[in-house]
């Protein structure tokens, strides 16, 4: 049987080794040892404060509810 095709990238909730910059807003710094997520951008990754991270997951959610209420009308 074949693999189910996922509209999901790589992702998952990691601990910073250093301090650095959050990737969507450089206000937000993320400091040695806090969680963040971190997400694959072709061979490399992304990485986004709690607070960041909250925002993309609730807008990406709700963008998957749409199409699936968009495909169970068709």
């Amino acid at each position: 049987m074949a693999r189910m095709k996922s509209l999901i990238i790589r992702t998952e909730i990691d601990v910073a080794l250093k301090s650095h910059n959050c990737q969507h807003s450089s206000k937000h710094r993320i400091t040695k040892g806090e969680k963040r997520l971190k997400v694959r951008n072709g061979r490399s990754w992304d990485h986004y404060c709690l607070e960041c991270a909250k925002n993309i997951l609730q807008h990406d959610a709700q963008k998957l509810q749409e199409l699936s209420r968009a495909v169970e009308v068709a």
